[in-house]
């Protein structure tokens, strides 16, 4: 944990719907004051990592050393681009293996608007052309579509009475990067995330709401 004086630690406020559906509004806070020179400093914890997972709540030139890092030591990167932002330089988008937007920031992205799989599919080949190895577009309640080189893989959601959806975004990055450290392969680890989403959506709450991976485990096989 790094502490800073200069800026307050960063907050959400979250409101949810009847139907599960949240909005989220964030104020970054000290996630602005993390600089290169903090994570060099702890260089060495990437000595036992297997994945590499970011976002965007960070500033760019950070982003883009930890990737380096992590692609120059091997590892798996996986980059979920929220809150969205703009100039990304190419040179970033080629140290990502996995990206993992949702509908919208797939959209904001590639331009491309997205309304099912097949514009979903059509996002995440225009994002792929930046030179990110897989593009895996989360579709809520109709699953997730991931485009890699060799092929497209659809993935349905578990169907759950969702009562918050809140975290379900994040369930499903922790889970895909678990599974991927496992060398599981990527349809086995897109239905082990999607299995950890709909545990999320099931509960109320963001930290609450997360599965063990012994809950995500049973519900796989009682599915």
């Amino acid at each position: 944990m790094m502490v800073t004086a200069d800026a307050a630690t960063g907050t959400a406020l979250i409101v949810v719907d009847g139907q599960g559906r949240n909005q989220i509004v964030v104020a970054p806070g000290a996630n602005w004051r993390l600089s290169v020179e903090h994570v060099r400093a702890r260089a060495d914890d990437f000595a036992w990592a297997q994945v590499v997972m970011c976002q965007l709540e960070t500033p760019l030139d950070t982003l883009a050393w930890a990737l380096a890092e992590a692609r120059r030591r091997g590892l798996v990167t996986v980059l979920n681009p929220a809150p969205v932002r703009e100039g990304i330089a190419d040179d970033v988008w080629r140290l990502v293996d996995y990206l993992t937007p949702n509908e919208g920031e797939a959209e904001r992205l590639s331009g491309v608007a997205v309304r099912d799989a097949g514009s979903a599919a059509a996002a995440g080949r225009a994002l792929r052309g930046r030179g990110v190895g897989a593009v895996i577009v989360t579709l809520g309640s109709q699953g997730s579509l991931a485009c890699t080189a060799r092929d497209d893989i659809r993935v349905p959601a578990f169907p759950v009475e969702a009562v918050d959806t809140t975290a379900a975004g994040d369930a499903f990055n922790g889970a895909l990067g678990a599974a991927l450290a496992g060398r599981d392969p990527l349809p086995d680890a897109l239905r082990f995330a999607s299995a950890a989403a709909a545990l999320a959506c099931t509960r109320r709450g963001a930290q609450p709401s997360l599965p063990t991976r012994a809950e995500v485990d049973r519900f796989l096989d009682s599915a």
